[in-house]
């Protein structure tokens, strides 16, 4: 051996020794922020997304530090605080509320680095995703109960924004309603609020006034159900399960269950294969849940229901299925055809039968 190859062969072998003796450096976590439009307690939709969080945290350990900001206003404040989160050194940021997407794309487009996901919004781009549940699934299982349940033949509805979202919900409950109960009216009163329990509370307590005896809900609190309670009529939980309120007046509940979504896009993160995408999950996909339907109900209206919600999760049917008309009569879905998901995002009309006149 010459000296060359000598001196060569040492000193490889030495490189050997001692990355065999020094520690190895540990990966830093990945930092991941969620920026809520209520507060976590609200015991609704801000609630579901922080328990997807923890459930974040219990499948990754320390390979992972989450930080939340909660009961962000949609505006500004959103911009404001999405860039503070960037800046942070979060890499993936889930934007939980329809309103924040303007503020979303404008700050992804400032961090280019950073992933971003928006929940129920529309707008991608090649670091921000989309994710949506399919709550009008879920709205038809209830609607269902609904139709059986009420004495007046009056349902109450509070919106909060009138948006394709939360009018594909308004429409699934009441056309459900209809079909086990064609005497059914619906009554739709819009608190422009996502959370807001004073708001909420006059909202539900308009319809009361009204008559209804049933009230479903697309905002956050447990006020409606507060109030149905005064008044002893029946109410379901909005988001989680809000089963303080069970067995009466909360009859059953719509629930989000984000936690697979979540574990999944962050594994993605820690594996390296996320990208870009928009899901739209429902029952089938676990993301979407009936909560207990209570003793309240009929067992033959449990039943009912409860197959309601079975063939929708296995795909056998379409709570969007013809035949179905606009509010002004004119023809939408005809025998047997089911509406598109194109259809459907942009839903902004009410069916026949419904009333009350939707805000532009």
């Amino acid at each position: 051996m010459n000296r060359r190859s000598f001196l060569t062969t040492t000193a490889a072998t030495a490189l050997l020794a001692a990355a065999t003796t020094l520690p190895a450096f540990a990966q830093d976590p990945l930092k991941v922020g969620f920026i809520y439009v209520g507060p976590v307690g609200d015991m609704g939709w801000s609630y579901q997304h922080d328990l997807g969080r923890k459930a974040v945290e219990a499948a990754y350990g320390d390979r992972v530090v989450t930080s939340y900001v909660e009961s962000v206003p949609e505006g500004p404040d959103a911009e404001r605080v999405l860039t503070q989160m960037a800046l942070e050194g979060n890499k993936l940021i889930f934007a939980t509320s329809f309103g924040f997407m303007d503020a979303v794309m404008n700050v992804a487009a400032k961090f280019p680095d950073v992933k971003f996901e928006h929940a129920t919004g529309y707008k991608r781009a090649d670091n921000v995703a989309t994710y949506d549940a399919r709550f009008y699934e879920g709205r038809a299982v209830l609607g269902t109960i609904a139709g059986h349940m009420t004495k007046s033949n009056k349902i109450g509805y509070i919106g909060s924004f009138p948006i394709p979202e939360v009018v594909q919900g308004i429409n699934s409950s009441f056309i459900h309603a209809r079909k086990v109960n064609p005497d059914v009216e619906m009554k739709v009163v819009w608190a422009y609020t996502w959370f807001d329990p004073a708001k909420e509370a006059d909202a539900a307590a308009a319809l009361i006034a009204e008559g209804v005896d049933v009230i479903l809900q697309h905002t956050d609190s447990t006020a409606p159900q507060a109030k149905a309670q005064e008044a002893g009529i029946y109410s379901f939980g909005q988001a989680s399960d809000m089963g303080s309120f069970a067995p009466a007046p909360r009859i059953s509940s719509i629930i989000d269950n984000w936690d697979p979504y979540y574990v999944k896009r962050v594994g993605m993160m820690l594996d390296g294969t996320w990208e870009s995408s928009a899901t739209w999950g429902g029952i089938g996909d676990g993301e979407v849940v009936i909560g207990e339907i209570t003793e309240a109900v009929p067992a033959e209206v449990k039943a009912e229901a409860e197959a309601l919600r079975d063939k929708i999760a296995s795909g056998e049917y379409h709570p969007f299925t013809g035949p179905l008309n606009k509010q002004d009569g004119s023809a939408w879905l005809a025998e047997g055809q089911v509406a598109t998901d194109e259809e459907l995002s942009g839903l902004n009309f009410y069916v026949e039968g419904i009333t009350a006149e939707l805000p532009k």
